[in-house]
C-alpha cells in the first residue's frame, strides 16, 4: 500500500525526520489558507498523486506548454492560481503512463532555499534479508537514470537484523554524501529516523529525493513510502491513510476477495492458481503471439464465489477478447473451479472465447461439469495446447 506524500511526511515527522511546515489541501480556498499559514515568502503547491515525475509532468487539460504538478509560489494569489491549475485535471507523468491521474488533493508546503540535494532510501534488500539503505549524491534526480549512467555515484549499506542500526551505518551514510562535522551528525540522525520508521510501521520502501541542505540543517524535501500489504492487520492507524482513488478499480475489487490481480496491456484475460504457474502462462501466452491482459492468481483455495468474483473481474476489461483458465489442482480442486467458471460465464453472459485447463484433484469431475454446462467452452489437455488454442480462437475473431 501506498500514501500520499503529505501522509508520508507528517508520518515520518512523528519518528524525528526533519520536515519543512506543509498542510494537506482538497479545494482552492483550502490550499490559500493552507499558504497563510506558512511563513514565507516562498510557497511550493504539489499535486499529490500515487506517482513520480510530477514536476516534470504535463496536464492533459492545460496544453503542452503548461508547468508541472510542482510549482513554485511567491505571492498568495499564485498559490491560488496554481491550485486551479491542478485540482480536478489529470496529470500525466513518466510514471502514470498516457491515461495519467486525476490530482485529487495538494499539499502546500514552506518554500527553502537548497545548497545542495541527495538520495537517500530504505527498501528491502531481498538478495541479503536485509534491509538496506541507498544513498547517492545525486538527488533531486530520477534514481534510475543515475544507476544507469553513474552507478559509482550510488552506495548500498545493509544493516544486520540482529544489531540494528549502529552509528557506523550513520557514518558511512554521510560519507557517501560527503558530509562532515554537523551535517555528518545531522545526516545519521536522519538515517536513524528512517529506520525506525521503516521498522515501525512495516514499510516496504521509504524513499527520500530530495534530501536537502537548506540553510545549513539536512530536511526531508519529499517522501515516498510504501508498507507491506502482508503486515497491515497490525496497523489500523495507516489503513485509515489509503486512498482508494488513487488505485486501479479492478485491482481495488481484487482486493476484497483477497485475489492476486495486475492489469496488463494485453488482450488475453488470465485466471491461474499460483504465482509460479501464472507467470508461466503469461509467457506462454507471448511466445504464442498476443499479450495476456492481466495476472490473476486466485490463490490455493479459492471458493466458487471467489473464483467467479476473479471472473468477474477479467471480464470488466474492455480490452480482454478471451480467456485462458488454467489450473493445477492440488489444495485447489478442479470441480470446484468448474462450478465457479459455469456460474460466472452464465452470469456475466460470457461473449468472448473460453479456454480451461485443468490438471489434479478431481480433474475428471471438473471436466464432466464444463462439459455438460452447455457452454461453448474449449477444453485444453496441457498449458502449451491451452495457449494455441486462445490465441487461435481470438485471431479467429479478427
Amino acid at each position: 500500500m501506498n500514501i500520499h506524500e503529505y501522509q508520508a511526511k507528517e508520518l515520518l515527522a512523528k519518528f524525528g525526520a526533519p520536515v519543512p511546515a506543509g498542510f494537506a489541501a482538497l479545494s482552492v480556498e483550502e490550499a490559500v489558507e493552507a499558504a497563510r499559514k506558512l511563513p514565507g515568502p516562498l510557497y511550493v503547491v504539489k499535486a499529490q498523486i500515487h506517482a513520480g515525475g510530477r514536476g516534470k509532468g504535463k496536464f492533459k487539460e492545460l496544453g503542452p506548454d503548461a508547468r508541472g504538478g510542482v510549482r513554485l509560489a511567491r505571492t498568495l494569489d499564485e498559490v491560488e492560481a496554481a491550485a486551479k491549475d491542478m485540482l480536478g485535471n489529470t496529470l500525466v507523468t513518466v510514471q502514470t503512463g498516457p491515461a495519467g491521474k486525476q490530482v485529487n488533493r495538494l499539499y502546500v508546503t514552506d518554500g527553502v532555499d537548497i545548497d545542495k540535494e541527495f538520495y537517500l532510501a530504505l527498501l528491502v534488500d531481498r538478495g541479503t534479508g536485509r534491509i538496506a539503505i541507498v544513498a547517492s549524491t545525486e538527488g533531486g534526480m530520477d534514481i534510475e537514470t543515475v544507476a544507469h549512467d553513474t552507478p559509482e555515484k550510488i552506495h548500498t549499506i545493509t544493516i544486520d537484523p540482529a544489531t540494528g542500526i549502529q552509528p557506523h551505518h550513520g557514518r558511512r551514510v554521510a560519507a557517501a554524501l560527503g558530509l562532515s562535522g554537523d551535517l555528518a551528525k545531522q545526516a545519521a540522525q536522519v538515517t536513524g529516523a528512517l529506520y525506525k520508521a521503516f521498522l515501525g510501521t512495516d514499510a516496504s520502501q521509504i524513499e527520500i529525493n530530495p534530501l536537502a541542505i537548506a540553510g545549513g540543517k539536512i530536511q526531508v524535501l519529499d517522501a515516498k513510502v510504501g508498507f507491506d500489504g502482508n503486515a497491515l492487520f497490525r496497523h489500523p492507524d495507516l489503513m485509515e491513510l489509503r486512498d482508494e482513488t488513487e488505485e486501479d478499480p479492478a485491482e481495488l475489487e481484487a482486493s476484497k476477495y483477497d485475489l492476486a490481480y495486475i492489469k496488463l496491456d494485453g488482450d488475453i484475460g488470465c485466471m491461474v492458481n499460483g504465482a509460479g504457474l501464472a507467470m508461466a502462462t503469461m509467457d506462454i501466452i507471448k511466445l504464442n503471439g498476443m499479450f495476456p491482459a492481466n495476472f490473476l492468481d486466485v490463490g490455493g483455495g479459492a471458493s466458487k464465489e471467489k473464483v467467479t468474483a476473479a471472473f468477474k473481474i477479467i471480464l470488466s476489461d474492455p480490452a480482454v477478447k478471451g480467456i485462458l483458465v488454467n489450473i493445477f489442482g492440488g489444495i485447489m480442486r478442479c470441480d470446484i473451479i468448474a462450478e465457479g467458471i459455469v456460474a460466472a460465464a452464465k452470469e456475466v453472459n460470457l461473449s468472448v472465447p473460453l479456454v480451461v485447463r485443468l490438471e489434479g484433484t478431481n480433474v475428471q469431475q471438473g471436466k464432466d461439469i464444463l462439459a455438460s454446462s452447455g457452454l461453448a467452452i474449449v477444453p485444453a489437455d496441457d498449458l502449451g495446447d491451452a495457449a494455441k488454442k486462445i490465441v487461435a480462437e481470438v485471431k479467429a475473431l479478427g
